[in-house]
């Protein structure tokens, strides 16, 4: 495999699980596991001085949860992808994830080879959910906006990803855009990453569906 490997934090509370993720990693080329940690605060100190391309993190820890350490990542380290390793897959768990952050979310169960793939989809910019919970998280998205109106979840979006979304539905390329508002690419793909997790939606067609429901653009 050619290029950089993929640089991984192991956030887990449990010594036997760091050294199996560890081991399930290190065992294949193109991935390095570039620190361990035990505790939210050490995988904060970790994250911020070794700058790592995926954190796997677990939710629930003594102290400083998974959910709090997530937010704080997006906050100190906002590079870092979140990929969330759980043994819980309740609709609760999976949306709280997701809200405070998240990248993807696997299973405990799951097999390395689907870990392994779960984090080259996060770090490569895609969303990874193990196929236990993604109908369920569906389900639970469907539920929740289902009875809101285009300019109830449009309140949602800050004045940016208003423009980025105007933009996005007048057929603009992230770069196109970016030059427009004078932001980078990566904002801007940033932006959009955001506005597709706020509105629940998974395309361009869909964010463009929407604009014009949203009266944001003219069909």
């Amino acid at each position: 495999m050619s290029g950089a490997p993929i640089r991984v934090l192991v956030v887990d509370d449990h010594a036997v699980v760091r050294e199996g993720l560890r081991h399930v990693l290190s065992a294949t080329e193109g991935f390095a596991v570039v620190g361990e940690a035990g505790t939210g605060a050490d995988a904060l100190a970790l994250a911020e001085a070794q700058r790592p391309d995926v954190v796997l993190l677990d939710l629930t820890m003594p102290g400083m949860s998974g959910l709090a350490v997530a937010a704080e990542l997006r906050r100190r380290v906002p590079d870092a992808r979140i990929l969330v390793l759980s043994m819980h897959e309740q609709d609760e768990y999976v949306l709280a994830a997701v809200r405070g952050g998240a990248h993807g979310y696997v299973l405990k169960d799951t097999d390395p080879a689907e870990l392994r793939a779960a984090i080259r989809a996060v770090h490569a910019g895609d969303g990874y959910f193990s196929p236990a919970v993604a109908g369920r998280l569906s389900a639970a998205v469907r539920g929740e906006v289902a009875t809101e109106a285009p300019h109830q979840r449009l309140e949602r979006l800050t004045p940016r990803e208003r423009e980025v979304l105007a933009l996005v539905a007048a057929g603009k390329t992230n770069r196109a855009i970016a030059a427009h508002l004078g932001l980078s690419p990566r904002t801007v793909e940033s932006h959009r990453e955001s506005l597709m997790k706020k509105l629940s939606l998974r395309s361009v067609a869909d964010l463009t569906r929407f604009a014009v429901q949203a009266g944001l653009v003219a069909s």
